[in-house]
């Protein structure tokens, strides 16, 4: 009896000692962690911290609403295109507002806005969630018509800016990726609509009110919105729009910030080294892709 309790002990104590498991690279759209949403982006805070870019919180009103939304300027003489970034299923956090400066590092406007305004406690946003599966929760029950409506009223904003030349984009990563291609289906004054892995509209009649061109960025092993893709193709193409897709080979779902993040540890395995070599790899392509089509608007 006592060599059973002590046996019970011992794995009692072993279990609460055990480390944690990390949750893998890359996120499902469908599975947040229980991690605040901006945990683990001290780098990209830092990246932020060091910019120089003027940057600023505003908040953008229409009827009851009031959308909380970050705002990064270019150091450019003339007037400049303005992009829309929609965030992904984890809300606002560090890496997208990292993601806006450096698009004004490339010469853009950028103002992503926190579609979770208000949701969170005292009327604060996603920050004032308590953690990702809260946030990942409050995405998934946004009303369709409110996520345009707040679209539409950031674009409108940002177009009647001094700096601004008139011209938006939007440019959207997973879930935002999918609202990215959506909105193009709402707002046909869109410049283009720059889809980071996420779903096409699947109506033929959301995809007919489409004026904007639609570049899709997809990552070769993400099997759940890579199987939507060629659907997506044949609308946009009995429909006579423009839909260019690149597909990154090796790369995963959330290559993009996944290729952001600092490299693995000195002792990581060689799994994490490659996939973290193809992630960095895609994102470096893609991006340099995006800059290029922003360049032609």
């Amino acid at each position: 009896m006592r060599k059973a309790l002590l046996l019970i002990m011992m794995l009692l104590l072993a279990a609460i000692s055990a480390p944690a498991q990390q949750p893998p690279a890359g996120h499902s759209e469908h599975a947040p962690t229980a991690a605040p949403a901006s945990s683990g982006q001290e780098w990209a805070k830092q990246s932020l911290e060091r910019s120089p870019r003027h940057r600023e919180w505003v908040n953008v009103k229409y009827g009851n609403r009031v959308v909380s939304c970050f705002v990064v300027y270019p150091e450019v003489k003339n007037k400049a295109t303005a992009v829309v970034v929609i965030h992904e299923i984890f809300g606002m956090s560090d890496w997208v507002q990292m993601v806006s400066d450096e698009l004004a590092e490339a010469g853009y406007i950028a103002i992503a806005p926190d579609l979770l305004s208000g949701l969170g406690s005292n009327g604060g946003g996603t920050s004032a969630l308590p953690d990702a599966n809260a946030v990942g929760k409050a995405i998934r029950d946004l009303p369709p018509d409110q996520i345009t409506a707040d679209l539409n009223a950031v674009a409108d904003y940002v177009t009647n800016l001094p700096a601004a030349n008139g011209k938006v984009a939007v440019a959207g990563f997973c879930w935002g990726g999918t609202q990215s291609f959506r909105f193009a289906t709402n707002r046909p004054s869109l410049a283009a609509a720059f889809v980071f892995y996420g779903t096409g509209p699947e109506s033929p009649e959301a995809i007919a009110a489409i004026k904007a061109p639609v570049y899709g960025f997809y990552a070769g092993n993400d099997a759940r919105v890579g199987a939507t893709v060629p659907k997506t193709q044949e609308l946009m193409k009995a429909a006579r729009k423009r839909y260019e897709v690149v597909t990154y080979e090796g790369a995963g779902h959330g290559f993009m910030r996944a290729g952001d993040a600092p490299p693995p540890a000195a002792g990581a395995d060689q799994k994490a080294r490659d996939s973290y070599a193809t992630n960095r790899k895609a994102r470096d392509a893609a991006w340099t892709r995006m800059k290029a089509l922003l360049k032609k608007l």
